[in-house]
């Protein structure tokens, strides 16, 4: 079982210090993209916090791909992002020309959702950012108000908004609910969590699960106003029952200490296990970039250094922190491979336990 511990400020600052020592792949990439245009498709909604993201993050990219290329975003939606993953595998042409820059999705493969038609590790991996996910409610869902993040086993009944029913934020919010022994209604078809998060401001959903970075800048009027009330942040934990706690997260308890707080215990079960699972796999991988397989290796080595420097480049860093209060992390090349080769490894029990709770109320 694999713990998600957040890298720190220094930890970044001494990355970023790292990467300026010229390296011997920056040799091996020559001017591929000089003078080129690189398209990015992203299977999120245009506008959404997570899209405006990436288009923030592009913009980066340009400057630390060698060659400075001209980057171009383009939106396809659909199937939770799976189109725009179908395209790049199925129809982008090979040349280095054109990446997927989306939310990671590993229930979808786990699942065997039919609208994915490629596994990730049939792509060349290009990189990653990790991110905290976060479960967040409409306050009023339980009777009087809640007050505090326990008040939520008072609560009745809870939708959740998702995508899909492949949808990981909406299978870890329904999850989260199952584990801590609330009922919930899943209510899938949203476009994004844009989309979600009004549906949550005009009461038609209760629950979200997002990203700390959306959670403080959408929601923040919301949870500023009593409307929102945080419930908990989701933190890997192992075999002996360790995880490690956010300093830098302190709207909300982590979710085994809500847990412990309601039930005296930590959580078990094949119910938690499902849960624990899913958490280790997006709670360090949340966007992940890939290209179509076999591009040329001066392409995907190009890309992969400019996406290591951008990630970690001091002013993406200083705004990450300015906006979200937390730094975003970088998946490498070897971690985010080993985070796909097990998500290729998943067992049958905990498949069977993620098919049994999605889909319909607990």
């Amino acid at each position: 079982m694999r713990i998600d511990f957040n890298a720190s400020i220094a930890g970044l600052t001494l990355t970023v210090a790292l990467i300026a020592v010229p390296s011997p792949v920056a040799a091996q990439t020559g001017d591929f993209y000089a003078g080129k245009t690189l398209r990015i498709v992203v299977g999120l909604a245009a506008g959404g916090t997570a899209d405006v993201f990436i288009r923030g993050f592009s913009a980066q990219l340009r400057k630390h791909i060698p060659g400075n290329p001209t980057v171009m975003v383009q939106n396809m939606t659909g199937a939770g992002g799976s189109v725009a993953a179908n395209y790049t595998y199925e129809r982008a042409e090979p040349d280095g020309l054109t990446i997927v820059f989306n939310t990671f999705h590993p229930l979808a493969q786990a699942l065997g959702d039919p609208t994915m038609r490629a596994r990730y590790d049939q792509y060349d991996y290009v990189g990653a950012i990790g991110d905290i996910r976060v479960n967040y409610m409409r306050a009023d869902v339980v009777p009087g108000g809640a007050k505090k993040p326990a008040d939520i086993i008072k609560a009745d009944t809870v939708v959740v908004g998702a995508l899909s029913h492949s949808d990981f934020s909406g299978t870890l919010g329904q999850l989260s609910l199952k584990v801590l022994g609330v009922k919930y209604k899943p209510v899938v078809g949203y476009r994004g969590g844009s989309d979600i998060f009004l549906a949550m401001q005009r009461g038609e959903v209760h629950f979200h699960n997002t990203s700390i970075g959306t959670f403080r800048t959408r929601s923040a009027a919301f949870i500023k106003s009593g409307e929102g009330l945080g419930i908990s942040y989701l933190v890997p934990v192992d075999a002996n029952g360790r995880y490690e706690r956010s300093k830098l997260v302190t709207e909300m308890p982590a979710y085994p200490d809500l847990y412990k707080e309601i039930h005296g215990k930590l959580p078990a079960g094949k119910d938690w296990d499902a849960f624990n699972w899913l958490t280790n796999q997006v709670g360090e991988m949340a966007f992940i970039a890939l290209a179509p397989p076999k591009i040329p290796p001066a392409a995907l080595a190009a890309l992969r250094l400019g996406f290591e420097r951008a990630t970690n480049d001091p002013d993406f860093v200083k705004d990450a922190m300015k906006r979200n209060g937390i730094p975003y992390t970088y998946v490498s090349v070897p971690r985010g491979q080993s985070i796909i080769r097990d998500l290729a490894a998943v067992s049958p029990a905990v498949v069977e336990t993620l098919r049994g709770a999605i889909g319909g109320p607990n």
